[in-house]
């Protein structure tokens, strides 16, 4: 097996050997699992391909967040404007200067993946609430 120099934060070495001896396995062991975990994770492709105008890319937290390709804005902030803020589809591609297209296709994916973006909404809200 090929040999690969992994350089961590102190505090993230530290937290990895804590779960790991938690597990009962070697750190070596605990990073191998977790980045299969995540490769994997990543390879069994997030995209729809009824949508292919829309990505996945990391969130602040590390999460995948649904985006239009091609830019950072996220599909849960189109369905804030059109379902919070009552907004149609020509008037939130006018104001983020879209095709309308565009934002029909990510109003669509949100219906096709409304549990995992009202999910993304409500921890967001949750989180505003315990801050605001």
């Amino acid at each position: 097996m090929p040999r690969y120099p992994l350089s961590l934060p102190q505090q993230l070495k530290q937290q990895a050997e804590f779960i790991a001896r938690q597990q009962g396995v070697s750190l070596n062991q605990f990073i191998l699992w977790a980045v299969a975990e995540k490769v994997g994770s990543l390879a069994k492709g997030f995209t729809d391909a009824n949508f292919p105008g829309i990505t996945y890319r990391p969130g602040p937290d590390g999460q995948p967040i649904p985006t239009l390709q091609g830019t950072s804005l996220r599909v849960r902030t189109l369905v804030v404007c059109h379902h919070d803020w009552g907004m149609d589809p020509a008037e939130i591609a006018h104001d983020y200067d879209l095709p309308e297209v565009r934002v029909r296709e990510a109003l669509a994916f949100y219906a096709a993946h409304r549990s995992e973006i009202e999910s993304s909404l409500t921890a967001d809200r949750q989180l505003e609430e315990a801050h605001g």
